[in-house]
């Protein structure tokens, strides 16, 4: 599970570019069962606690709207795979970033859950930007679970990054 004292940089991803955009791929092992963390991350209530405000259908082919809190992401989804509880593939749209689809798997190990997220369709440019965005919803993902707080966004994003900015894009 994710543990990262403050300054700490531990690096949950890596970083690739596929036919000219960049891929973010995290990955994390949770203190929770499936079922557990994928209601996490799906259900609006529970998301609402970790990540941002979600409405709309979360269902297969729903449409929904969101703004996430750590980064300030607003923008459209829709849910083009859900297969409880162990995939969702989701499509997003944003007047202020590139269209994106973001894939998250999960996978029982005994009492552990591991978690894999790749953001794919971000700028190359941006990678590294992305990936410390995309680590700070994880690890505020990881405090929700563990009955703590969100992170101060913008501090950890600064000392994520510079992190990232080291991590090779292959």
């Amino acid at each position: 599970m994710t543990k990262n004292a403050p300054g700490a940089s531990r690096i949950l991803g890596s970083l690739r570019s596929v036919d000219g955009t960049g891929v973010v791929r995290l990955e994390d092992r949770f203190d929770t069962d499936v079922d557990d963390l994928w209601s996490a991350l799906t259900e609006p209530d529970r998301l609402a606690r970790w990540l941002g405000e979600v409405e709309g259908d979360l269902r297969l082919g729903g449409d929904f709207r969101a703004r996430y809190f750590a980064s300030g992401w607003e923008g459209t989804g829709h849910v083009d795979v859900c297969e409880p509880p162990r995939r969702l593939l989701i499509s997003t749209k944003s007047t202020d970033e590139p269209d994106g689809v973001i894939e998250v798997t999960l996978t029982a190990d005994g009492d552990q859950t591991v978690l894999v997220i790749e953001d794919r369709g971000v700028p190359v440019d941006q990678v590294a930007a992305y990936g410390a965005g995309d680590q700070i919803h994880v690890e505020d993902l990881a405090a929700y679970l563990a009955g703590g707080e969100r992170c101060d966004a913008r501090a950890r994003w600064q000392e994520l990054h510079a992190a990232y900015q080291l991590v090779p894009v292959d």
